[in-house]
């Protein structure tokens, strides 16, 4: 999109704004329906914390089916307002939480806690003998990948081989209240790192031979693992897997059902640093220009959104429009302002927009209240994102 087909749309609107243009989105709904090689897409409400974005990618239809969530009470919540078909992505604790999911298994909800462990077994056990269920969850099977020196992925569940597995499957299975409905391993090291960054080639390059190295090893433990279950007699529901990163990879694997995607629909910008797929940055944020303290630098209203994880520059919002635009060193993205320099040729001036990315996805809706919803060069309405619904829940 061009600058000032976005700057004439803010220009008289109170800023700071988050927004999410309609037609981005639906191409993206589209673009990442074709990447599916069969199989169907659970959603991730952690990439999107936005009810109206969730029901439009759902309504879309097949292949997108399902919810996976990131805490229990935001899947209580969401299956209150007529959500189904919810896997809750890490594991809960929580009794009080887990006794209103097995309420809602009672009353034929859908609703899948995570296990990695028996002590979360042994607590839901306990919780749906107490409301006369069989509650359905779901294992979670490390998928990361140990080489001299390194450890390839990211610290998730303790099930971290085929053996592990084995053993914990058989102790599952002995508990009555409990039904093993699913298999998930997310490979957050194929998934979630891109290796089209120029400024790094060598990191880069070591990432992408540790990826094709990785994939094949994770494909044989997943496939392992399920096996396993089907020896023992259980018809899984699922077996889920993969992110936007590694959609065409993990649905090669005869085995998986399903993949998780999110950030893919808004794409933010660590998105740009993959080389196997692009999709259109669908949400941004505008802040307006409030100072002129030098030469081809303007200063904004607001803007500091950091991501999460670990600390780099990566993680700062990446200037998106006018071309041109780049964060100073120095300063970076700040929490009341926001100093940009500027190379282009626009004539800026005092309440014009600049647009900026989130690095990540979800993350700049516990910015705010709202989402603009734009399309045709309009603001057709304004949805609550969830801090708007008043929704916390990490």
């Amino acid at each position: 999109m061009e600058y000032q087909y976005y700057n004439q749309i803010f220009k008289h609107q109170p800023l700071p704004l988050a927004y999410l243009d309609l037609d981005l989105l639906d191409k993206n709904i589209q673009d990442i329906k074709k990447r599916c090689a069969k199989g169907t897409i659970r959603i991730a409400s952690k990439s999107l914390r936005c009810r109206f974005a969730l029901q439009r990618i759902l309504e879309s239809g097949p292949p997108y089916q399902g919810i996976m969530t990131f805490s229990p009470q935001e899947s209580i919540w969401l299956s209150e307002c007529g959500f189904d078909d919810i896997l809750i992505g890490y594991p809960t604790i929580h009794k009080a939480s887990l006794d209103m999911i097995c309420k809602a298994t009672a009353n034929k909800k859908k609703i899948i806690p995570m296990v990695d462990s028996l002590e979360h077994i042994q607590i839901i056990q306990e919780i749906a003998k107490n409301n006369n269920v069989v509650q359905p969850v779901c294992i979670d099977i490390d998928m990361s990948s140990d080489f001299p020196g390194i450890h390839f992925g990211v610290y998730r569940s303790s099930i971290t081989n085929v053996s592990l597995f084995k053993k914990f499957f058989d102790a599952a299975m002995t508990y009555p209240n409990i039904r093993i409905a699913g298999i998930m391993g997310y490979e957050a090291q194929i998934a979630g790192i891109g290796t089209n960054t120029s400024s790094e080639k060598i990191k880069s390059n070591i990432i992408k031979i540790l990826k094709g190295i990785s994939i094949k090893e994770l494909a044989k433990r997943r496939a392992a693992c399920v096996d396993y279950a089907h020896s023992k007699g259980i018809e899984l529901d699922f077996v889920n897997g993969g992110g936007t990163g590694s959609m065409e990879t993990t649905l090669q694997e005869a085995c998986v059902t399903e993949v998780t995607v999110g950030s893919g629909f808004y794409s933010p910008a660590l998105f740009d640093y993959y080389d196997n797929f692009h999709h259109l940055p669908a949400v941004g944020y505008a802040c307006e220009i409030t100072r002129l303290p030098a030469k081809n630098i303007y200063t904004c209203s607001g803007g500091g959104y950091i991501a999460s994880g670990s600390i780099g520059i990566s993680k700062q919002p990446k200037p998106y429009l006018p071309q041109g635009i780049e964060l100073l060193e120095n300063e970076g993205a700040g929490e009341v302002q926001t100093p940009v320099k500027y190379s282009g040729n626009i004539a800026l001036s005092l309440g014009d927009t600049i647009l900026f990315r989130h690095a990540k996805a979800g993350e700049l809706c516990e910015r705010f209240n709202d989402l603009h919803i734009i399309s045709n060069g309009k603001v057709l309405k304004k949805v609550e994102t969830y801090r708007g619904e008043n929704k916390c829940f990490l």
